[in-house]
């Protein structure tokens, strides 16, 4: 299923939006995904904001290959429920919003791996719609907005989605949420458009600001 189709089979109502990425946003990503590389003998260095070129063998130190890398990472998502945790304060915040506003989760990943991650998620009380995809994200978040008088935000930690976003919907409150490792002292600065947050409780003053303010 692409991200439109899955979008146009939405039922939301009326009210204002909030669309969230899931790995390191909702769900834990890179401190699993290091857990799941030492059980197989591998190890994540913090050289550049990628993760080719920085999972290397324990055996002999040497970096794995591109192809190798994406082999790993499918496995993961494919083994997700036994490594993926909440982020900190996610499910209270997003609790709280969900009562003035929709919580759309957006998350960049194979729609193969829809169902684990829905079960995941609903496992750990989230259960707010979700959309799995690879496709950019700004034209599928315009499309969520079904109606362009209510405000919106969205939350994610890589910078290209949320120039994406930005880029399409011009008004929408842009939330820069990202973990604090040694990998993400390599990552892109907020981009002007953006406004970072430091973890959830930041975000949703963020987030309710925005919509008391536009809502008026």
């Amino acid at each position: 299923m692409t991200g439109e189709e899955a979008i146009r089979a939405l039922q939301l109502s009326d009210r204002p939006l909030v669309v969230c990425d899931v790995d390191d946003v909702v769900l834990q990503f890179l401190h699993p995904f290091r857990s799941f590389l030492q059980s197989r003998d591998y190890r994540l260095v913090a050289r550049s904001f990628r993760l080719t070129g920085n999972i290397v063998r324990e055996a002999d130190g040497q970096a794995l290959e591109e192809s190798e890398v994406r082999q790993l990472i499918e496995a993961f998502f494919a083994d997700q429920a036994n490594w993926q945790t909440p982020a900190d304060l996610a499910l209270e915040t997003l609790s709280g919003l969900s009562s003035h506003a929709e919580v759309v989760f957006l998350t960049a990943m194979p729609y193969r791996h829809f169902d684990q991650r829905r079960r995941l998620l609903d496992r750990h009380g989230f259960n707010q719609p979700l959309i799995a995809t690879e496709e950019a994200k700004g034209p599928l978040v315009r499309l969520l907005r079904r109606n362009p008088d209510l405000p919106i935000a969205f939350v994610d930690d890589m910078v290209h989605n949320l120039s994406s976003v930005g880029s399409h919907v011009e008004d929408c409150m842009l939330v820069h949420l990202q973990p604090v490792s040694d990998i993400h002292v390599f990552a892109p600065a907020t981009p002007a458009i953006a406004t970072r947050a430091a973890d959830w409780r930041d975000a949703e003053k963020i987030i309710r600001m925005h919509l008391a303010a536009t809502s008026c």
